[in-house]
């Protein structure tokens, strides 16, 4: 079933989804819209599992589920908190009282390749910095990254995370 981003009352979405007895929910949206959903889902008697993307990895979704958002699953790149090579930029974000979750990392990553390149380069020519990513590989708190032809990351790792008690973490099984 479809659905309108945004929506406040997903009534229509979930007696639809209890009269086809269904019992898990893969949303492909935003955490706002899954924590409304798993939420109305719960207060209307919907017991589905919620399993979603890497959009659900934001306090927000709790914050907006509340505990009808518990066991939860989603899929996201491994998290790189725990990462040595990230140590000093968390414990950094951590001392100005912020959790760096959700792309934090990754877009830090972003910007510390993007960087290494250009300075490498002493360029910012966006087909120029390509090739460089493509035919070098760059320490960044993700660990040491390289690009293949296409450009894609060569070795992602990916996770099932679960919500529990207000917060998601990796799941180990």
């Amino acid at each position: 079933e479809a659905y309108t981003s945004g929506e406040k009352d997903f009534s229509a979405l979930i007696s639809k989804l209890k009269e086809a007895k269904i019992d898990v929910i893969y949303l492909g949206g935003y955490h706002n819209d899954a924590g409304l959903i798993v939420r109305q889902s719960r207060e209307q008697g919907l017991q589905a599992n919620l399993v979603g993307g890497d959009a659900l990895n934001s306090g927000e979704f709790w914050t907006i589920s509340g505990p009808a958002g518990e066991n939860t699953r989603f899929s996201d790149a491994s998290s790189a908190v725990n990462l040595p090579a990230a140590k000093e930029v968390v414990e950094k974000f951590r001392s100005q009282q912020y959790e760096p979750e959700g792309y934090t990392l990754s877009s830090y990553a972003a910007v510390q390749a993007w960087a290494a390149a250009v300075t490498a380069l002493n360029d910012t020519d966006d087909h120029k910095v390509a090739d460089y990513f493509r035919s070098h590989s760059i320490e960044t708190v993700m660990g040491n990254l390289s690009w293949d032809e296409k450009g894609d990351i060569k070795n992602p790792s990916y996770a099932w995370y679960i919500w529990s008690n207000g917060k998601f973490s990796q799941e180990t099984k």
